[in-house]
């Protein structure tokens, strides 16, 4: 199982003023600095908390179907399925159906459950399941407590 991002987000949970704020500099000799602390700031909270912060696009590989037909999604909170392939031989790809499987987005981890899927024909990495998560597009959808993580880390950095 591999889960890699295929979208970055567009922006960040916290603004470069708002951080700013936060540690108490008026200047903007720093914003560069500042700005790159965000964003290995707002990766840190999303790698220890299994979140996407800002809404952002992710593809899970699998090499088989779990023997209980339940696929995790291991990235909160989930938005939307965009699409689920798995491949054959020759590496052609066929799109399952929406109405081949159930999409569960409300439990964490979100989970799609499958009655029969069909088998991959590629040993490895012949399943691909792409979608969408995270809280919003822009800072303000982000619950507060997270964004206040990212502050306290910048201003730790």
């Amino acid at each position: 199982m591999t889960l890699y991002r295929t979208v970055d987000p567009a922006g960040e949970p916290v603004t470069l003023a708002e951080a700013k704020a936060q540690l108490r500099i008026a200047h903007d000799s720093e914003d560069a600095l500042i700005s790159g602390l965000i964003k290995a700031a707002r990766a840190e909270v999303e790698a220890q908390t299994g979140m996407a912060l800002i809404e952002q696009s992710w593809r899970l590989a699998l090499d088989c179907w779990p023997h209980d037909g339940l696929v995790r999604l291991r990235r909160h909170p989930v938005k939307q399925i965009l699409s689920v392939t798995v491949y054959g031989e020759e590496g052609e790809g066929a799109v399952l159906d929406p109405s081949s499987y159930q999409a569960d987005l409300i439990t964490r981890p979100a989970r799609l459950h499958f009655v029969s899927p069909p088998t991959p024909e590629r040993r490895l990495n012949g399943i691909e399941v792409d979608f969408t998560a995270g809280f919003g597009e822009a800072g303000t959808d982000v619950p507060d407590q997270l964004k206040r993580a990212v502050l306290v880390l910048v201003a730790h950095w």
